[in-house]
């Protein structure tokens, strides 16, 4: 019986070990011991939204500089209603957008005041003194809220989104989220640059009413459960290593 204890507490060890190497394996953005962390976070945005591949957009265009859209009651012309309901406009792979009237045009690095520029620039061949207003209608931020690997996508329905707001349409921090370890990852010059928020004090209040920029991601870590997920890997498999040690065990005292 003494051996036969001996190789089930081997067996245990040995199923601790190779389980513990997948623990929490569904965890993202560990940083490295050591690593530097941004202190120098933007409360407000470092640089104006520019139009990229794959995104968008709608927009409406009047004439006479937008006379119509005032002369109407309601704020905005039937026609231009149309336009801004009905019509998205989708930056290909080579930066141009297949626009009414004009055809091509390239728009991708713009910010949207340079594009409502050069759209105004463009239909002026065709319409007198055009005005046009321009929205990027696919802008949204990607928010893990605390359960690893767990994410949700949250359109920004206007410019002025703040951490806190996101965190909330995200459904807030969860319960194994650490509030005083919270990603924020933004591309800076074509570069991902991460910045660590705490939250958990009354200090982090200068950060709730920050600015989120459109493909911010926003990753809460999450509280390792070490116990949790070893038992959960090693409990079915003990159940069959208890059951083969009983049946060797009478097979044995039958003998």
């Amino acid at each position: 019986m003494k051996l036969l204890g001996r190789i089930f507490s081997v067996c245990i060890c040995t199923l601790i070990l190779v389980s513990s190497c997948g623990v929490n394996s569904n965890l993202m953005f560990k940083e490295a011991k050591g690593a530097k962390v941004n202190d120098s976070i933007p409360l407000t945005p470092t640089e104006d939204y520019k139009i990229s591949q794959d995104d968008k957009f709608s927009f409406t265009l009047t004439t006479k500089n937008g006379t119509r859209i005032i002369e109407d009651m309601s704020g905005i012309s039937e026609d231009s209603r149309e336009v801004e309901a009905g019509f998205e406009y989708v930056v290909r792979q080579n930066g141009e957008a297949k626009l009414p009237i004009i055809g091509m045009v390239k728009v991708a690095g713009l910010t949207i005041a340079e594009c409502e520029d050069l759209l105004e620039m463009k239909y002026g061949e065709n319409f007198l003194d055009p005005f046009i207003q321009l929205r990027v209608t696919n802008q949204r931020v990607i928010v893990f809220p605390g359960n690893g690997s767990d994410a949700k996508v949250i359109p920004l329905m206007n410019s002025n989104t703040t951490l806190m707001e996101a965190l909330a349409q995200a459904g807030g921090i969860t319960d194994r989220g650490k509030a005083n370890s919270i990603k924020l990852m933004r591309k800076v010059n074509g570069e991902r640059v991460i910045y660590t928020l705490d939250l958990s004090t009354i200090e982090g209040l200068k950060y709730v009413d920050m600015i989120i920029q459109a493909n911010d991601y926003i990753y809460v870590e999450p509280t390792p459960e070490l116990a949790k997920e070893i038992s959960e890997d090693i409990v079915p498999i003990v159940s069959l290593i208890t059951s083969a040690l009983i049946i060797f065990s009478a097979i044995l005292v039958l003998k």
